[in-house]
């Protein structure tokens, strides 16, 4: 199936519960094994794996580790 409407356009459901188990097949299918042009045409878990994490820090908040410089100055340590 290329995308989520042929499923729902040519898949005769016999109960809420089986459209839930056939959806949720495809969107398993469309996020980990099928190629995105988006993504270099790789699958999201492939690609997932190749792609360099965000630096953060100890306390799981993202710091700025170079590159252009940030627009605004970081913000108060504690603030929300």
């Amino acid at each position: 199936m290329d995308s989520c409407d042929e499923l729902l356009n040519e898949t005769l459901f016999s109960s809420l519960g089986h459209a839930r188990e056939a959806l949720s097949l495809w969107k398993d299918d469309y996020n980990t094994i099928r190629p995105h042009s988006g993504l270099g045409n790789l699958a999201p878990a492939a690609h997932a794996k190749i792609s360099t994490p965000p630096c953060k820090g100890t306390d799981g908040t993202l710091r700025y580790t170079g590159g252009p410089r940030p627009v605004a100055p970081p913000s108060q340590q504690g603030s929300k």
